[in-house]
């Protein structure tokens, strides 16, 4: 599989592209900062046996490098068959709450700039005739919750975006996989308490490569993610207004 991948420096990403790379799929690296880039790429290479992995500048934050970058990345890999997208904004909400352009900023991300460059890349997938877009959102968005009331309204979002998409380009040969992480224990979630069903990069990643393969179009990870949320949407507005989660 030829893939661009954007967000793969980090956390879950990083878990992904490895797997991706140790099975022999044809990897390039989209992001902003050339030296976790180069990082990134080098530590492929570890995982892989194939040629050097190509880097191409792509910064989230601003939607000119998108169309320019997708099409770098199936010019260096001779065709693309998914565009994964793991890259992204956490803040929790006191902190938003005192920083109106740190909301502006997430917002900006998490929702309207990543839905320009999956525009983008579906273009690009659908030239193919055949791709898979599989993007990061989060089980934040499954309903408005105290803890994470502006990320999860952004994850929402996209979440929403990403179903019409699967709905409308389904039969058009491109596969949208809309991955929502419960707790992961990252760089992002560093210093808040994890739960006791708290999930790790290499889990989910197995599970988003399986997802990626079958052609799932929604996948929670860790899996008890499905239902707890399921849980979650089901108790009364009166009860969410009781409880602190």
């Amino acid at each position: 599989m030829r893939v661009a991948f954007l967000g793969a420096t980090k956390g879950m990403g990083r878990a992904l592209a490895r797997l991706m790379a140790e099975r022999g799929d044809s990897i390039c690296l989209l992001g902003r900062n050339p030296e976790d880039l180069e990082r990134s790429a080098a530590d492929l290479g570890v995982y892989g046996n194939g040629p050097a992995v190509p880097c191409v500048p792509c910064d989230l934050e601003n939607p000119e490098s998108f169309t320019t970058a997708i099409e770098s990345s199936s010019e260096a890999l001779g065709g693309l068959d998914a565009v994964v997208v793991s890259a992204g904004v956490f803040a929790p909400q006191e902190e938003l709450e005192a920083d109106p352009e740190l909301v502006e900023r997430l917002l900006r991300v998490d929702f309207t700039n990543t839905v320009l460059f999956c525009e983008a890349a579906k273009k690009a997938l659908l030239a193919e005739a055949a791709g898979t877009l599989c993007v990061f959102s989060s089980v934040a968005g499954e309903r408005g919750r105290k803890p994470v009331i502006i990320y999860g309204a952004a994850k929402a979002g996209l979440t929403r975006y990403l179903e019409g998409l699967d709905h409308k380009h389904n039969g058009d040969g491109l596969r949208v996989v809309t991955v929502k992480p419960g707790f992961v224990k990252t760089s992002m979630t560093a210093g808040l308490q994890p739960p006791p069903f708290a999930g790790e990069p290499e889990g989910v990643a197995r599970q988003v490569l399986r997802a990626i393969d079958r052609g799932t179009p929604v996948v929670y990870t860790p899996s008890i993610w499905r239902l707890i949320m399921a849980v979650i949407r089901a108790l009364p507005r009166a009860v969410m207004r009781r409880v602190g989660f």
